[in-house]
C-alpha cells in the first residue's frame, strides 16, 4: 500500500509560478511511474504530467507543455510539479497518483494504482 500526499497548491495570479509536491509513503517508490493529474469543476480528471520510474522520462499534455516541468527524487521519495506561467484555464485540483506496474509512462487514470487526496491550484486573471 502506498501512501501520497500533495502539497503546494493555492491562489495565484495570472503568470505566477507555482510548485507542487507530492510526498510517497513506502519503500518500492522508485519502482513506480509516477503522475500528476488534474481535474477542474464539471470536468474529467485528466493527465498534466507523467514521469518514469528513474525521471529520465516525462510526457507532458499539449496543454502543459512548455510551462510545467515534473520531476522526482527517489531518495527523498517524492515526485515535483513546477507550474509556470500559469492561466486561469490551469485551476483544477490536482493530483499525484503512482502506477505501481512502472514499466512505462502512461497517461490514463485507470492505469495508476494509488491517488493523493489533492490540492486546490486557482488561478485569478
Amino acid at each position: 500500500q502506498v501512501q501520497l500526499v500533495e502539497s503546494g497548491g493555492g491562489l495565484v495570479q495570472a503568470g505566477d509560478s507555482l510548485s507542487l509536491s507530492c510526498a510517497a509513503s513506502g519503500r518500492a517508490f522508485s519502482t513506480y511511474g509516477m503522475g500528476w493529474f488534474r481535474q477542474a469543476p464539471g470536468k474529467e480528471r485528466e493527465f498534466a504530467a507523467v514521469i518514469s520510474r528513474s525521471g529520465r522520462s516525462a510526457v507532458y499534455a499539449d496543454s502543459v507543455k512548455g510551462r510545467f516541468t515534473i520531476s522526482r527524487d527517489n531518495a527523498k521519495n517524492t515526485v515535483y510539479l513546477q507550474m509556470n506561467s500559469l492561466t486561469p484555464e490551469d485551476t483544477a485540483v490536482y493530483y499525484c497518483a503512482a502506477d505501481q506496474e512502472g514499466q512505462s509512462v502512461k497517461v490514463l487514470t485507470t492505469e495508476y494504482d494509488y491517488w493523493g487526496q489533492g490540492t486546490q491550484v486557482t488561478v485569478s486573471s
